[in-house]
């Protein structure tokens, strides 16, 4: 038996939020940001995750970054205008619709949408965790303030690899291979 704290590929979903064209050049590390989503897109789809995927405004600030896209296929994406990914009628129902109650997520802003949601989602009795090395915001500041205080909310600050590595949970699993060239 495993913790329930830990991330289980039968309990988790992926939600990227908002990874788009008109933030690239204002938030912090954006690079690091893609990559790390990259990363873990990839190995949600290795280790047969649902994964939903939203863009802020899209008329107005673009679409998914044509990187973090690729990597996502045909995913669905969900245009909101809301800052809590669950206040979105669409998008909550779609998080509900997976039967899962552990929600990891990727993308910006940390002290906006990132923020929200987590409280959101704990107020639908589902556990937020947030991989910390593909989240940011333009200012390192308001990042660190988000993370520290999800952080002592009960929302599980981790990393894509830690994160992965969870769901893997041994050599023996059968993504293990490619979740290793993955995360190399």
């Amino acid at each position: 038996m495993r913790h329930n704290k830990l991330l289980s590929v039968d309990r988790c979903v992926l939600l990227v939020v908002d990874i788009q064209d008109a933030f690239v050049k204002h938030i912090h590390e954006m690079d690091r940001v893609i990559t790390r989503s990259c990363v873990m897109i990839k190995a949600a789809q290795a280790l047969q995750l649902p994964v939903i995927v939203t863009e802020q405004y899209p008329q107005g600030l673009g679409e998914t970054v044509p990187k973090v896209a690729q990597v996502l296929g045909q995913c669905t994406r969900y245009g909101k205008v809301t800052f809590s990914c669950c206040q979105d009628k669409a998008v909550k129902e779609a998080l509900l619709a997976t039967g899962r109650n552990q929600v990891l997520l990727i993308g910006i802003e940390a002290h906006v949408c990132i923020l929200q949601t987590c409280y959101d989602l704990m107020a639908l009795d589902l556990q937020p965790y947030v991989a910390v090395d593909a989240v940011s915001s333009r200012r390192p500041e308001d990042m660190q303030i988000a993370f520290d205080r999800l952080g002592s909310d009960n929302v599980v600050l981790t990393t894509t690899e830690a994160a992965i590595m969870e769901m893997t949970a041994s050599s023996k699993h059968p993504a293990f291979r490619e979740i290793s060239t993955i995360i190399k």
